[in-house]
């Protein structure tokens, strides 16, 4: 056997060099400071996500197997289905590149066809075009990112037919259609989502807490998130062993339960929201671009309609959809904002209103007033405003 301490390199020769294996390389990085800004309270499931794609790069991952093989659990509005999108975002920037399976739709056997292609000789074998073809999966290919994210939502409902293609490829990294060709899913990652064990975890609440200073109230309230999220954690791993076969949990690379979302990260979330909104205004290919900010009792009024504990930040979203862009559609399609409008959002009572501060806004003047503390993409910036405002703008507020 090799001595190390008879090593010439341990003789005085070489020094003895302390090593991080906590550091990740530059790509990974960037994909974790990128999730961060996209995503609120699911850090598990980005350091996750990020340490499967980091031995993707270096070449460790399992041969013959998909990149990461992923099951997300929790309830409904936590992020699951957004994370998926926000990783396709970051790392091929486009959300839409997700090929996602609603697993409700395939709860019977033959409905599998509609995955894999209907089998040489059977009716309909050349009007069946598999949804899970090898062309489907590498649509979104780049010559830099040759990366397929494969979703499948609500897994749960899955018929048995699926389920055994699905063990396939979480195992082989192979699927065989019925016209016998194969698909490759060694570039893929997968992921998986399911409800189920939330009815229980929607019933886990955190009790009140009653202290003389705040910081004692602040060090309490992390002791009991960091307890209920371990109880949220165990209640939803016990209803996935329930459900899953060991052969199936056993092909998973990670399990992550996502926790309910409390309201400072449902306010971080209406910020992010309200930035998209943004967004989508710049980039309606219209020639009248406007900015729009909202006031601290917009923001208000906005968490008041939208938070429901029992839908998360979908309802937050839709609140936003019924109480802003429709309106703002609205004032768009009858030509009362114009281009270069500065649009102030305020809120009285229990109703919102539109007043326009400022109108033929300059394109630096315009960037200025972007929430740059918030995500925004650079290229939806520099597409509305031209790179360089928008350079100097991020530069002062960094």
């Amino acid at each position: 056997m090799f001595d190390t301490k008879s090593s010439p390199m341990n003789q005085g020769q070489r020094k003895m060099v302390s090593l991080d294996p906590s550091r990740t390389g530059r790509d990974a990085t960037e994909l974790e400071s990128s999730l961060r800004r996209m995503i609120v309270g699911q850090d598990e499931a980005i350091e996750q996500i990020v340490n499967i794609y980091q031995m993707h790069l270096t070449g460790m991952n399992p041969p013959g197997r998909p990149i990461g093989n992923f099951l997300f659990l929790g309830p409904t509005g936590t992020g699951k289905t957004r994370i998926v999108e926000a990783t396709a975002e970051a790392l091929v920037r486009n959300p839409r590149a997700v090929i996602k399976i609603d697993c409700g739709e395939f709860q019977h056997s033959h409905e599998i066809a509609k995955l894999i292609g209907s089998p040489p000789g059977y009716l309909g074998h050349r009007e069946t075009h598999p949804l899970l073809s090898q062309e489907t999966l590498s649509q979104y290919h780049t010559d830099t990112m040759k990366v397929s994210f494969v979703l499948f939502d609500e897994i749960e409902k899955a018929s048995d037919s699926l389920w055994n293609l699905l063990l396939g490829i979480l195992d082989k990294g192979t699927l065989t259609l019925g016209d016998n060709r194969k698909v490759d899913f060694s570039r893929a990652l997968i992921f998986m989502t399911s409800n189920l064990g939330a009815a229980e975890m929607s019933q886990i609440t955190t009790p009140r807490l009653g202290f003389g200073s705040l910081h004692a109230l602040e060090a309490a309230v992390s002791r009991v998130d960091e307890k209920l999220g371990q109880k949220v954690e165990k209640t939803g791993l016990d209803a996935a062993k329930r459900k899953f076969t060991p052969e199936f949990i056993n092909r998973l690379d990670k399990i992550v339960v996502f926790k309910p979302l409390g309201e400072g990260q449902l306010r971080r979330i209406l910020d992010l929201e309200l930035n998209m909104v943004q967004q989508r205004v710049f980039n309606t290919g219209s020639d009248r671009p406007f900015v729009f900010t909202t006031t601290h009792a917009a923001k208000e009024l906005f968490m008041k309609e939208g938070v429901d504990p029992k839908y998360g930040a979908r309802h937050l979203k839709r609140a936003i959809e019924r109480l802003l862009v429709q309106p703002l559609s609205n004032l768009m399609a009858t030509d009362q904002i114009r281009s270069g409008d500065w649009i102030e959002v305020d809120a009285t009572d229990s109703e919102f209103s539109f007043q326009r501060r400022d109108e033929r806004l300059p394109i630096q003047a315009m960037a200025e007033l972007v929430d740059l503390s918030v995500d925004l993409p650079l290229s939806t910036l520099a597409n509305a405003f031209g790179a360089e405002p928008v350079k100097a703008t991020r530069a002062r507020r960094g």
